[in-house]
């Protein structure tokens, strides 16, 4: 992917100026220096802009999305936000298997950290902005619930001032009725579809761009700096192996990570994901219908009415390069997920795409044994490790918790006061 592959080239700059020597030889103190390097949250290229919301680095447009996102009018029962499933003091997400909004998901929560970075979102990458993600889940029955014209009706209500210092003046939603979009809800739908067009365009006008506040909310949530970080800077710094921030029990973890294990196909750079897709033969979980995973997410961002090439969209036809660059459909991606980075990873159980593990311990038990996929072919082969390098591996992976770097009030939710009052009506 193109931001990916940006990404992996300012690495591999970095590297370079900071080793100061020729190719480094698998295996050996020089190859481990530069993944140490490549791998640092210092290597990090700066924010990308995002060309289809051009309020992404809004602040009143931050703020705005801010309140909204952990607003439970945003919901079909009034009791789900954002933030039910998305939890700050919980990485972001809500240590469940499968999400529970207005009912239950077939779905792992994902976290939001760092997804500004990231070409394609949720676990099969159907969506390819983080605004157009954000809408998704409010149009879910089993997450928000909910529809369009009813959070244009919610703007209006208790958000109409900050709105319109942001987007411009609210539509005129006499008319609208309380419940319509193209959602699931007879109701709803039906009374979409007796909408005139113009007026469904107003609405959604107003949908799209309460998903593009929550995107400029999202943008600032993103990793902090972790012991292995730290460790990564000091070797760069002195051109020695430090001894004193990891223990020898978690520098060979790192040893097998970039060698043996060969974590880094996948899990490289300084978010440690290719943020592409594959077959890990991760076991179905009992209960769920099937999950083809990426295979019919292909079409799905290609069609998808909020793409960067949509009309929904602020970007140019050439600045969505990245759907001219996507993979098409093929056997190869079926039961393929998304590559989550390994940020905050101890602090993020149970995990895979439907959370059918429950410790650090079993994913790497899983990967060590490289089962037969469900269906498609799984990407793994055994790896071989003895249970003492596998201890070594999670021991690793447990330094690279580092925490949430955002500013303080987005950590938070807003305090009740600050949530939009009930304004007076000009509909």
């Amino acid at each position: 992917m193109i931001r990916q592959s940006l990404s992996c080239l300012a690495g591999a700059v970095l590297v370079a100026a900071a080793a100061h020597a020729g190719p480094a030889e698998p295996g050996t103190e020089h190859h481990a220096f530069h993944e140490a390097v490549s791998l640092s949250i210092d290597g990090l290229e700066a924010l990308p802009p995002d060309p289809s919301n051009r309020w992404a680095d809004d602040p009143a447009a931050a703020d705005l999305g801010h309140r909204l996102f952990f607003d439970q009018r945003l919901s079909v029962n009034g009791s789900v936000s954002c933030a039910s499933c998305h939890e700050p003091n919980r990485e972001f997400q809500d240590g469940i298997p499968l999400a529970k909004g207005a009912g239950t998901t077939d779905r792992r929560t994902m976290p939001v950290a760092g997804t500004a970075y990231s070409p394609f979102l949720f676990w099969d990458g159907r969506k390819d902005s983080q605004w157009a993600q954000a809408l998704g889940p409010l149009e879910s029955a089993v997450e928000h619930g909910g529809s369009r014209a009813q959070y244009a009706h919610v703007i209006a209500t208790h958000y109409r001032r900050d709105y319109e210092r942001v987007f411009g003046a609210m539509p005129d939603l006499r008319g609208v009725p309380a419940a319509a979009g193209p959602v699931t809800d007879p109701a709803a739908r039906s009374a979409w579809e007796r909408m005139p067009p113009s007026q469904r365009d107003a609405v959604t006008a107003v949908f799209v761009n309460v998903g593009k506040a929550i995107a400029a909310y999202e943008r600032h949530i993103q990793y902090g700096s972790s012991r292995f970080d730290r460790f990564a800077a000091e070797w760069k710094r002195t051109g020695t192996q430090p001894r004193e921030i990891l223990g020898a029990e978690e520098r060979a973890g790192f040893a097998l990570f970039q060698g043996k294990a060969g974590c880094t196909q996948c899990h490289n750079g300084p978010l440690f994901t290719n943020n592409e897709f594959h077959n890990t033969g991760v076991p179905r979980r009992a209960g769920l219908p099937e999950d083809r995973g990426r295979l019919p997410a292909v079409a799905g961002v290609k069609s998808d009415e909020f793409n960067c090439r949509s009309r929904w969209s602020d970007a140019r036809p050439d600045e969505c390069r990245e759907l001219d660059f996507l993979a098409p459909a093929s056997a190869a991606q079926e039961r393929a997920y998304k590559v989550p980075s390994l940020r905050n990873v101890a602090e993020r159980a149970p995990y895979m795409h439907a959370g059918q593990f429950a410790s650090m311990a079993e994913v790497l038990e899983h990967y060590n044994r490289a089962p037969a996929a469900p269906a498609g072919r799984s990407e793994l082969r055994p790896l071989r490790l003895s249970a003492a390098e596998l201890r070594q591996l999670e021991a690793f992976l447990r330094t690279l918790s580092g925490g949430i770097a955002a500013p303080a009030k987005f950590l938070m939710a807003p305090a009740p006061e600050q949530l939009g009052q009930r304004a007076q009506s000009r509909q």
